[in-house]
């Protein structure tokens, strides 16, 4: 990474089997390498198993798992913005994303976050309209452009390429414009104060 690069986390929210998380962030990867202002790097929650149940008063984390929320923590904190891909389950999002949110804060605070969905014929719309109430409690700004694929099953191809692709090539482009403009500047205050709390 660069002086001049902003680094950009991209996660992969769901961790069924059979998810198509991966094709959708892989296609969405490509629209940002085509970008040199960004220094990505991948987060598939998969990866990243946090528990479910913090641990009580006096009581450490297994091992494990505290090894898995530091290793995390570590690419949060040195992330500038966040880009998350999410389905729409049951009218919302998938459960490992929401908790991944909650295991962390500060690592969130005053950066960008931008969203691809995809789902059924919302596109997936119905969770990041939730994920700006979540992403907004954790004091994360979330861009107004978002990519949205409806019918997304279906817009695949077997080599995991992206039919009729033009429509949302175009958004990802605003998405990461926005984020650009949008993690420089909130780099930048970040550098000059402390956010207030």
């Amino acid at each position: 990474m660069t002086d001049d690069q902003l680094s950009l986390a991209i996660i992969t929210a769901s961790v069924r089997e059979g998810r198509l998380g991966p094709a959708v962030a892989d296609w969405f990867l490509a629209q940002v390498k085509e970008r040199p202002e960004f220094a990505v790097r991948e987060v598939d929650l998969i990866d990243h198993p946090l528990p479910l149940v913090l641990p009580g008063p006096g009581r450490e984390l297994p091992l494990e798992a505290a090894r898995v929320r530091e290793s995390l923590r570590s690419v949060l904190v040195a992330a500038d913005a966040f880009v998350v891909v999410t389905p729409e389950y049951n009218h919302s999002f998938p459960a490992a994303l929401k908790n991944t949110v909650d295991w962390f804060y500060q690592e969130w605070t005053a950066k960008p976050v931008g969203f691809v969905s995809y789902g059924g014929l919302s596109g997936g719309i119905r969770a990041v309209e939730q994920l700006r109430q979540v992403f907004a409690e954790v004091h994360t700004l979330t861009v107004r452009e978002n990519v949205a694929l409806p019918n997304a099953g279906n817009r695949f191809d077997a080599q995991g390429r992206l039919t009729d692709a033009e429509p949302s090539v175009l958004s990802a482009g605003l998405l990461l414009d926005q984020l650009d403009w949008w993690g420089r500047a909130l780099r930048t205050a970040r550098g000059e104060r402390p956010y207030p709390r």
